[in-house]
């Protein structure tokens, strides 16, 4: 609950907590943290000094108090708007006590003023254990500008995983307040290594700057800063926020802070300044009409790409736990959501080039979450239990036999079920027209039942017309595809929206050679022939008329030839579905190969012919064209 146990790196942390509190309230401008071979840690400010006096209704020492007891700290009086510790790090109270607690020894030395006035003195108490070893000893005066406190920590390695340092996480603690505290100077020496110093007279911007190198910014970073004056709004005067942020190609992880406490896991305050940051955006975008009819927009959308350095400043500020990872205080939210809405407007008004690059990522961002979410994925597995319901399959395995026709209705599909020869003929009736797929994108395409159900019979995942196409028919279960629909101007449309459908998103079947048409025959002519009954099936006009012309010469005469004319397959009885459309001796099939050099070609045609936006198109096309297409009408 208190500290984190993989390594000592938090217990001293608490001490440069400490000292970066005087930092924050004024009154230290230096901070150095040393670390020796022997495993000490010494850490050093030139702050005011921990206090040495006893305080009211005590009878040891602040400074025994601070290292021993918990809640001993001079943190809690968030009223005295003077108080060092106004926006200090944390409400628990522990700070170094669990530092004195997990170290076998501790050294404090603090030069203040002397409590009884006798101007400025050197003191030094000693920690064993946890106990006192040496108690609070004045050792000699020392100047009135001389101030500051130096803490030497030995941790005990029986109470952690790893009795080391982190010496990275250590460096980027120290760093970090060196940028969220301008112009503070932050020392760390390593053994063995020379000292290295942080000074941030930019602060936020600068670091931010340094973290987006490599992360390709599409926006110039905005630092700024809103503290509250304490007329308004319910908060405490200098309650606020410093940030700077960036829009990114790809973002990297945001870094958030509470009174220079790093928050490694977020909380309240960055989840109310990215709810800032889009209600800032969104306002933006709604008043230059920069957001799409229909498009809903969602924070993620807009915050998802931002890269930003966030530090605010709250009294009392919550924590989930001692560790402080996570900040959990309610009012954060408002505060923080309040401090950057009004700014960043303001900003992106001033900056409308970045404005509309930012509404650009997050329309960008709406729209693939939109298309993420109507992905439907084809239902996979294998055997017949993950066929379609409407599917009747056929009893062979051998897929250089094997068919599968696609049929117009259920009332067609009816009759082609009892005509097939079921060893290796499949019939899969379609409901209604397929889905018009040439503009709809492949994760979205099986959100329609009719081409689910196809994917699924044929056992093949839709790809493009770049793929290998014996690696894309791997699954395969059908030598030939056949379309069987009507003879009429919605057979013909159906047959175009199939043929779009295997061009677009399953390519590889046509250039393979599996898509195949079936002309169901619109005619019959019975007729009697020297006592014995004949019936022909023609596929058009001139074939019915030349018949009737060849059974006149033989002698039949006109009022005993009968012409029946089919006006669909519904019309047909399963024995003439079997003869016209589905005897392989019989039957007459159109074949759709394609070569992959075609596809350019057929692509712009398609486009023309299918596209949504080509209406124009597609009727100088039929003024100049249109008379050239074989119409029955």
């Amino acid at each position: 609950m208190y500290t984190r146990t993989t390594c000592p790196t938090h217990i001293v942390q608490e001490a440069i907590d400490n000292a970066a509190d005087e930092a924050l309230a004024g009154h230290a401008t230096k901070i150095s943290v040393t670390l020796d071979k022997e495993g000490c840690v010494t850490v050093e400010d030139n702050g005011r000094g921990i206090p040495v006096g006893i305080p009211p209704g005590e009878s040891r020492p602040a400074a025994e108090l601070a290292f021993t007891t918990l809640h001993a700290g001079g943190k809690f009086d968030k009223t005295d708007s003077h108080s060092a510790y106004r926006f200090s790090g944390g409400l628990h109270g522990v700070g170094v006590a669990v530092t004195n607690a997990l170290s076998k020894r501790v050294e404090v030395e603090i030069k203040t003023r002397d409590p009884e006035g006798k101007g400025n003195g050197h003191y030094r108490i000693v920690f064993a254990g946890g106990d006192v070893m040496e108690p609070l000893t004045r050792l000699q005066d020392c100047g009135p500008r001389t101030h500051g406190t130096l803490i030497r920590i030995w941790p005990d390695g029986q109470y952690f995983d790893s009795p080391k340092i982190h010496t990275r996480e250590l460096t980027h603690l120290l760093r970090s307040k060196a940028i969220l505290l301008p112009g503070l100077q932050v020392t760390l020496t390593l053994p063995d290594q020379e000292p290295v110093t942080w000074q941030y007279t930019e602060g936020l911007h600068d670091y931010l700057q340094e973290i987006v190198e490599d992360a390709e910014p599409v926006t110039p970073i905005f630092p700024g800063a809103s503290y509250q004056d304490g007329d308004q709004n319910g908060f405490a005067k200098g309650e606020g926020a410093a940030w700077a942020l960036a829009w990114c190609v790809s973002s990297p992880a945001p870094e958030t802070y509470v009174n220079l406490i790093p928050t490694l896991n977020g909380g309240t305050h960055e989840s109310g300044f990215r709810a800032g940051v889009f209600e800032a955006v969104r306002t933006f975008m709604e008043h230059h009409s920069l957001t799409p009819a229909k498009l809903k927009l969602v924070q993620e959308d807009v915050t998802g790409k931002m890269a930003f350095v966030l530090s605010a400043r709250m009294l009392d500020p919550q924590f989930q736990g001692q560790t402080k990872d996570k900040l959990t205080s309610r009012d954060a939210h408002k505060l923080l959501s309040l401090s950057i809405k009004d700014p960043l407007e303001l900003w992106l008004n001033s900056h409308p080039d970045a404005g509309k690059t930012i509404a650009d990522l997050a329309i960008q961002n709406a729209q693939a979450r939109t298309r993420a979410a109507q992905k439907i994925e084809r239902k996979k597995g294998s055997g017949l239990a993950t066929l379609p319901g409407k599917l009747t399959d056929c009893e062979s395995e051998d897929i250089t036999r094997n068919e599968i026709f696609l049929v117009e209705g259920d009332s067609a599909g009816g009759s082609a079920k009892m005509a097939r020869d079921k060893e290796f003929q499949a019939i899969l009736p379609l409901r209604g027209k397929v889905l018009n797929t040439w503009e709809v994108d492949r994760d979205v395409i099986f959100k329609n039942q009719e081409v689910h159900n196809m994917a699924v019979a044929l056992g093949i995942e839709a790809h493009s017309a770049n793929v290998d196409p014996d690696a894309a028919l791997t699954g395969l279960r059908y030598g030939k595809i056949i379309i069987l629909s009507d003879a009429d101007v919605d057979g013909s449309h159906i047959q175009v929206l199939l043929l779009t459908l295997f061009l677009r998103h399953f390519p590889a079947l046509m250039m393979r050679g599996h898509v195949m048409v079936a002309k169901p025959l619109l005619y019959r002519v019975d007729a009697t022939v020297r006592g014995k009954p004949r019936k022909v099936y023609c596929e058009a006009e001139t074939e019915r008329d030349a018949t009737i012309e060849r059974l006149l010469t033989e002698g039949v005469k006109e009022a005993a030839i009968t012409v029946q004319r089919f006006k669909g397959l519904g019309e047909m009885n399963p024995d003439q579905l079997w003869e016209t459309a589905m005897c392989p001796d019989t039957r007459t099939l159109m074949p759709l190969a394609i070569h992959p050099g075609e596809i350019p070609a057929l692509g712009t045609q398609f486009t023309l012919l299918m596209g949504k936006n080509e209406a124009s198109g597609r009727r100088a096309w039929m003024e100049r064209d249109g008379w050239t297409a074989d119409l029955d009408i």
